[in-house]
């Protein structure tokens, strides 16, 4: 569990914001300059064959970008999802292009994969194609770090991670987020259609990103690096975990399944969402204060439970 700070060794005019750029910005900047070779461009037309039969515009990339770069001289794959392309949704030729990319990775044995993810989940308009693509992609996953290849996740664009993705991402070996990104299974919108606006709403920002947000995944042991919404800093974080896999073996899921229940029992279960405490009283049982009185990324390495 780390902190990452930009690298100041760099010069730079000015820091150029992760969350603002689109997947082939971050592609261009976050990797060795002109390494990036792209698989399946938009010059193949590989579309969904769903959206067009709703009269729905498509992407020609289906809004994921595939393909392998180098990054600090090494060799990496490379998937980075379009979030202002239907929200970065999951469909069945988005999926395909993630397993495909996963598979080769377990052939051609690159130093590690990196999943820009910027996901809302799985696309209500194919749904059930979406659902059993994204169940591929976590298989994959789950191959590749089994290959012994580690699969970092990079989680900093306005559409955060969630469904689906969120499930990918909670797969792979190492999460990097910003402050900005978030994290979670059901999105806000999502739970407060659900379950009324007295459960969880959705429009109350504050709420949000304390709840799924990047400080707080980090804080609860969710995500292994925080770094600024910067590219310098989500590019050095990654060429620090390159070498971190964690091999995927019986001992390693039930140890996790530990820390977790240990987390968890930190808190008394009369102190959980439900009384208005809301995620905070994670924060205080781990000696953290008021939300309102984190500094921004300046928090105290308290979490000892993280998995080693």
């Amino acid at each position: 569990m780390r902190h990452v700070p930009p690298n100041d060794a760099v010069p730079t005019t000015a820091r150029i914001s992760y969350a603002e750029c689109s997947a082939r910005e971050r592609v261009q900047r976050l990797f060795d300059s002109g390494s990036f070779h792209e698989w399946l461009p938009p010059a193949e037309r590989l579309t969904s064959p769903h959206l067009a039969q709703l009269g729905i515009p498509s992407s020609f990339d289906d809004g994921v970008t595939i393909g392998r770069a180098t990054l600090a001289g090494r060799s990496v794959f490379v998937a980075a999802q379009e979030g202002g392309f239907m929200g970065g949704g999951v469909g069945e030729v988005h999926g395909a292009k993630l397993v495909g990319l996963l598979r080769r990775a377990s052939r051609d044995r690159p130093d590690a994969v990196l999943l820009l993810a910027e996901s809302g989940g799985v696309r209500l308009h194919e749904a059930n194609a979406g659902l059993i693509a994204v169940s591929e992609v976590m298989r994959a996953v789950l191959d590749v770090r089994a290959d012994g290849i580690p699969v970092i996740v990079l989680i900093g664009g306005v559409n955060g991670c969630f469904g689906g993705m969120g499930i990918v991402a909670r797969c792979a070996d190492q999460i990097v987020m910003s402050d900005v990104g978030r994290l979670a299974m059901s999105g806000p919108e999502v739970i407060e259609a659900s379950h009324g606006v007295e459960e969880f709403d959705a429009r109350d920002r504050a709420l949000v990103w304390r709840t799924t947000g990047g400080k707080h995944r980090w804080l609860i042991g969710d995500c292994d690096a925080l770094v600024e919404d910067d590219v310098s800093a989500f590019r050095n974080a990654a060429i620090s975990l390159l070498d971190a896999s964690r091999p995927v073996t019986l001992d390693r899921l039930e140890l996790e399944h530990a820390l977790l229940a240990e987390r968890l029992r930190l808190v008394p279960e009369a102190d959980w969402p439900g009384d208005g405490s809301e995620p905070q009283a994670f924060w205080q049982a781990l000696g953290i204060p008021q939300a309102d009185q984190v500094p921004d990324l300046d928090v105290p390495e308290v979490l000892t439970l993280q998995t080693p």
